[in-house]
């Protein structure tokens, strides 16, 4: 029987940890770390991490929303997400209130569905993706300005959303993984997913935190 695949936590001594650059939503940290018998100089995002929100209704269909991203020069289709940067907030409550602010839903069920690092050599960005099922109309409309004004929405088969990423026509990572996961997913009976308050020891640092 093989070992079960899993990432290995490691805490490693962080000799120094500055601030390089301190921006609007995110920082660029540089750290000195003690690995083997040197020094190595790391500089990568510190990140507040972000939830994402697969809406599956009744009909296997995946909400779907597309806006444009300045840095890809595209509007690109993604699901339901958001910054995880209000203090002290639960990510669940993120989740629920992205839902709401970007597609006007609620949902009754919730559920852990994965988590993935954006870009693990580059930044500290943990992401949360969500399951939600029984959705309903939100009470509240909400206002929508900037790149969320003219967000386009889509009600799309999941098997429809798995064929665009496997023909590469769409590469938001949210939605990738999202979309594959649930596929996936449902394909076991949902029995992967994880209850919606299950503990996120993998959850990107506050801004700015002190690293050890």
């Amino acid at each position: 029987m093989t070992d079960m695949l899993s990432d290995e936590p490691v805490a490693l001594e962080v000799v120094r940890s500055d601030t390089v650059y301190e921006g609007r939503v995110w920082n660029v940290r540089r750290d000195e770390v003690a690995y083997r018998d040197t020094t190595i100089v790391r500089e990568y995002m510190d990140h507040p991490g972000a939830v994402a929100v697969v809406a599956l209704d009744a009909d296997d269909r995946i909400l779907v929303i597309r806006q444009y991203r300045h840095p890809v020069r595209a509007r690109d289709w993604e699901i339901p997400a958001g910054l995880l940067d209000v203090p002290g907030e639960d990510p669940l409550a993120s989740a629920q209130r992205e839902l709401a602010e970007e597609a006007d839903l609620v949902a009754a069920r919730w559920n852990v569905l994965a988590e993935f690092a954006t870009t693990p050599g580059g930044s500290d960005e943990a992401i949360r993706v969500y399951l939600a099922r029984d959705i309903s109309a939100a009470h509240e409309v909400f206002e929508r300005t900037d790149e969320e004004a003219d967000i386009e929405v889509r009600w799309v088969p999941l098997d429809d959303v798995v064929d665009a990423v496997l023909a590469r026509r769409v590469q938001n990572p949210s939605l990738v993984v999202g979309a594959l996961a649930a596929q996936a997913a449902r394909a076991r009976e949902w029995e992967t997913l994880a209850p919606a308050d299950t503990p996120w020891p993998r959850r990107s640092p506050a801004v700015g935190a002190p690293r050890t």
